[in-house]
């Protein structure tokens, strides 16, 4: 799903230098370097504009004089000059190149480290592209931007005014020629402004549309092959493509029209100027030397003007990108309720306890019932409880509120009796281990993908924890629990998947253990085998198991039946069995008559509303 706060059209407009002087906690630590690098590129600039000066006294000289050795002098001298320009240039560019890519690097840590501490709702509004595009092409951008166009706005910006400066001292008169383009080119500049920057944040939104169709491509690769959709893919993303194409052919057009006015313009001036100065020069009334030098004065100018054009391009792609880049280190990592005082736990409060728990997803309708409308449910210590109800009851949903990657609107949770939202969420999710329906493993080792689930597990922890999951075919790989599993795991079966996650869950030992359906993938035989092993585990912690299986509740010492966001029923399986109609239904493989509403009143409804499930 792509991020659908506001389009560029709607999104309140920030102006350029706002935007950018957001960047300075970033760019503070070298901000040493870069002032240096500016001296350095005003000072080289500056020598620019002597060798005018230095043409001058050639001309009115040692030319006019017929004087060889003062001319080869003077040759000496614009060489010495030309050389110093080059080398203050190059250290410029030696200033800022180590010290912009550490604030990149930086800038890039940040994000990253912050999207790991954002709550699971905003994941599951934003798509991966758009966050791979601002961690990527946006940081670039700004990279680049206090690389070159921030130096020389500042550079360009002096060289303009002392040039002119210079000019006017020479001839006042064909100075206030080759200024009239002046008015005109500001106006021009604003006009685009405003336009460029529409149009850059655009572009940049599309380039994310794009990254995201390719990464769902290339990860869903199976199912296009499976369902002959590549043809329905490949027009997808023609269509993005086309869009992206459309507006960065746009921005080129807009870009090539200040161009050429800003270079039209000043051409202009510098030809009136020239006739002027000819005719002058016929007059007596200036030297051909103040000629020379004046015309070389105006066309050293001609880059720091002409590149106006492409330094305000760029500051306002920069602009864009760093909007991009604070909307997603805006987002607040955790909610700001306060922490309720803590209590001392009595005996009746061990275990896991959730007491009159609510939840509706933050984007749902104001209208729209909540997924869970309160929860009350106390499983002891050492006890299993198996969490049974129909499809988009709200299971899933109410374990992810455990080890809290949803928070709970209303109610509290407790782990003995110590409320989960005053634990630091290190220390909770040390406590709570999770085994998710949809096993995830990341392109690392066997050994290093079971080992998340706990940081100070061993090797002989790992044997254990894969004994559990009965993941034997782990020594039948090419290294072992060493070997490589790929992206997304998808080297190996969805069973083999689901029993390293199992093993992920149980590596650490966790005093509270949540498993989301863990054995939907397994055959019947393998499901006997890890449930026996299972048992030994759940015996010595407090778990919640979501069954769907009867084989999966027989794991569990009681059972809840979740029905319409709250807990209908709670007994053992025999006892529910013969006591409550919708259970038994659930069991024997029908649907239950709350089949339909449940997923239509409750977590349906959240997902009409917004959040995806």
């Amino acid at each position: 799903m792509t991020e659908t706060t506001t389009t560029p059209e709607t999104r309140p407009r920030r102006s350029a230098v706002r935007s950018l002087c957001r960047l300075w906690p970033y760019v503070r630590p070298v901000r040493g370097r870069l002032v240096g690098a500016a001296l350095v590129g005003v000072l080289a600039s500056c020598l620019g504009l002597v060798i005018p000066l230095a043409l001058k006294w050639i001309v009115d000289g040692p030319v006019a004089d017929r004087d060889p050795s003062g001319v080869w002098l003077g040759g000496v001298v614009l060489l010495a000059l030309g050389t110093a320009e080059a080398v203050l240039f190059w250290v410029r560019r030696l200033l800022v190149a180590r010290p912009l890519a550490r604030v990149e690097a930086d800038m890039r840590a940040a994000l990253f480290r912050h999207l790991q501490r954002l709550p699971v709702a905003f994941h599951d509004r934003w798509s991966s592209g758009q966050l791979l595009s601002r961690g990527t092409t946006d940081l670039m951008l700004m990279r680049m931007f206090l690389a070159f166009p921030l130096t020389f706005l500042l550079v360009n910006a002096t060289t303009i005014v002392v040039g002119f400066a210079i000019l006017l001292a020479q001839q006042w008169t064909l100075g206030l020629v080759l200024l009239a383009p002046v008015t005109p080119l500001v106006v021009l500049c604003w006009f685009f402004e405003e336009r460029y920057s529409l149009a850059a944040r655009t572009a940049q939104d599309q380039v994310g549309d794009v990254t995201t169709i390719v990464e769902e491509s290339v990860l869903g690769i199976r199912i296009i092959k499976g369902f002959g959709q590549h043809r329905g893919q490949e027009r997808a993303f023609g269509a993005l493509s086309e869009r992206l194409r459309t507006t960065e052919l746009r921005k080129a057009g807009l870009l090539g029209t200040l161009w050429a006015l800003i270079m039209v313009l000043p051409e202009l001036a510098i030809g009136a100027a020239l006739l002027l100065g000819v005719v002058q020069v016929a007059d007596g009334e200036l030297s051909a030397g103040t000629l020379v030098a004046f015309l070389s004065t105006a066309l050293a100018l001609r880059w720091p003007v002409e590149s106006l054009g492409f330094l305000l391009a760029m500051t306002n792609e920069t602009a864009t990108a760093s909007d991009r880049f604070f909307e997603v280190m805006d987002v607040a990592e955790a909610d700001d309720r306060p922490t309720p005082p803590p209590g001392k736990p009595g005996a009746e409060d061990r275990g896991l306890r959730l007491e009159g728990v609510v939840f509706r997803y933050p984007d749902a309708p104001p209208d729209a019932p909540p997924v869970l409308g309160g929860i009350d449910l106390h499983i002891r210590p050492g006890e299993t409880m198996a969490l049974v109800g129909t499809t988009g009851s709200g299971k899933t949903t109410l374990t992810a509120l455990i080890p809290r990657l949803h928070e709970a609107t209303a109610g509290r949770i407790t782990l003995d009796g110590q409320d989960i939202t005053a634990l630091p969420r290190e220390r909770l999710r040390e406590l709570v281990s999770v085994a998710f329906e949809e096993p995830t493993l990341f392109s690392a080792s066997v050994g290093e993908n079971v080992l998340m689930g706990a940081e100070g597990a061993d090797e002989s922890d790992l044997k254990r924890a894969l004994a559990v999951a009965q993941a034997g075919f782990v020594d039948a790989l090419p290294d072992g629990h060493r070997t490589q599993v790929g992206e997304q795991g998808l080297s190996l079966s969805g069973g083999q998947r689901q029993r390293l996650a199992l093993a992920r869950a149980v590596v650490g030992s966790p005093r509270f253990l949540i498993l989301d359906d863990p054995l939907s993938a397994l055959d019947v035989h393998t499901e006997a085998a890890v449930e026996a092993a299972l048992r030994e585990v759940l015996a010595t912690t407090t778990a919640l198991v979501v069954a769907h299986r009867p084989s999966t509740v027989l794991l569990a010492d009681r059972v809840a039946l979740l029905s319409r966001g709250r807990i209908a029923a709670v007994g053992t399986h025999h006892e529910l069995l013969h006591s409550n109609e919708e259970y038994a239904s659930l069991m024997s493989g029908h649907d239950g008559p709350e089949d339909s509403n449940d997923s239509k009143g409750y977590e349906g409804s959240a997902r009409d509303g917004g959040s995806p499930r």
